[in-house]
């Protein structure tokens, strides 16, 4: 098939830096069709930039390809949604396994989320197709055979960081030898055990447990790169890589939903959810630093705006978010965005500013509502998961913090994502 066909033109991303305090992505003026969403620029998919910022990208003629990518998703960030769609950019439907909690126990340490709720964030990833549950952690024959013959699986797919069992050896040593293999690029500024080092590190500031030597060694450790410090390097183009590309239509029933969704996990993703279908149209407002640590605290948040954002993206039941959304809905708000309603859920993290009602305009309107939550699940119980069980999640950490300093000091580029 030639290259010419199937093309896609992207102009530019419009933001709005000082409405209502914070950016807003406008997905209706990007310029792009949705069919361009499937993920682009994945270097061993046969395409190509050229000097007009016309994308190309082949059909694979009759073939239908199924691709395959596993992990154990624990802390869900925009790296692993960023892997996700890359992965799905190399097929047509992309399947992910999760592996279960006592595989990662063995393997890596004690996991942060349950098998529960690492499998309920992957699903609710856009580019996600089907779940597989309780995969193994190295791909061995029988499960690669199930992957060939059951799920019709056509390529494995991970990222190019090293991956290496306790022993040394390669768990994707057999996919690479039977020609199946595909790898994609990591995403850069984030990983799991970063974030668990950010909250380990606001555990130290706050100095809620005793802390023996031992503990102050592998903290030294940990904290030797300055855990609370991302090192995200945020574009316009990974946002416009993370968009729907569309906006509402003009009848759309537009439904409205703020807070700082920091550390996504399964409660956002039901939350939002419950939020998308009350209307056409899922607006998600994410609160600017500064304000969640106004209302939160100092020590919130733990990640920080672009990052939060990109996961709020990511997920498949929002259609555009507005980046540092204000604090108070006003009425200039609600006219511009053509809001229908408002939505906030029964469960939400605790403000320290009690003074004002953010939704009091929305109420007056008559077009706010209350959704109930279908999770309990809070960003600071999270953070108290690993802060009482913290020995291990500092040991767990120390081994990964080394072996991610090998990584980026060997670190070569890698064209394209």
């Amino acid at each position: 098939m030639d290259c010419e066909s199937n093309s896609w033109i992207w102009e530019g991303v419009y933001y709005y830096p000082h409405l209502f305090g914070g950016l807003m992505l406008t997905a209706a003026l990007l310029g792009l069709s949705t069919s361009y969403f499937g993920g682009i620029g994945v270097p061993s998919l046969p395409c190509s930039w050229s000097d007009l910022g016309i994308f190309h990208k082949r059909k694979r003629g009759n073939k239908h390809i199924r691709v395959y990518m596993d992990g154990c998703f624990d802390l869900m960030h925009y790296g692993h949604a960023n892997a996700l769609r890359q992965a799905k950019a190399l097929g047509d439907e992309l399947v992910v396994g999760v592996v279960n909690d006592e595989e990662i126990m063995a393997h890596k340490g004690p996991p942060v989320l349950n098998m529960e709720e690492r499998v309920a964030l992957v699903s609710g990833l856009k580019w996600v197709d089907e779940v597989i549950t309780n995969v193994p952690y190295a791909i061995n024959e029988q499960f690669m055979n199930s992957l060939f013959h059951e799920y019709k699986i056509d390529y494995i797919i991970h990222g190019d960081d090293p991956c290496l069992l306790q022993d040394g050896s390669d768990p994707y040593a057999l996919a690479k030898k039977a020609g199946c293999y595909k790898q994609i690029k990591r995403t850069e500024g984030v990983s799991s055990t970063d974030i668990v080092g950010r909250i380990l590190s606001s555990l130290r500031e706050t100095k809620n447990c005793d802390r023996n030597s031992t503990d102050v060694k592998l903290e030294e450790e940990i904290h030797s790169k300055g855990a609370r410090i991302s090192q995200f390097l945020p574009t316009s183009r990974r946002i416009v890589q993370f968009s729907n590309g569309k906006g509402p239509e003009p009848n759309a029933r537009i439904i409205y939903i703020d807070g700082a969704f920091d550390l996504f996990h399964a409660g956002h993703v039901e939350i939002l959810k419950k939020a998308r279908e009350l209307g056409d149209f899922l607006l998600v407002g994410i609160h600017s630093d500064e304000t969640v640590r106004e209302f939160r605290g100092r020590h919130y948040p733990i990640m920080h705006l672009h990052e939060r954002s990109l996961s709020v993206l990511a997920c498949r039941h929002v259609d555009e978010v507005i980046i540092g959304a204000p604090w108070e809905i006003t009425k200039d708000m609600i006219t511009t965005f053509n809001i229908s309603l408002v939505v906030h859920g029964t469960v939400a993290e605790g403000s320290k500013n009690t003074e004002s009602d953010p939704y009091e305009v929305p109420k007056s309107m008559g077009i706010f509502h209350l959704l109930e939550s279908p999770k309990n699940t809070t960003t600071t119980a999270l953070a108290q998961r690993i802060m009482a069980n913290h020995e291990a999640f500092m040991k767990r950490n120390a081994k990964k913090t080394r072996s991610e300093k090998r990584y980026y000091e060997e670190k070569k580029y890698v064209s394209g994502d």
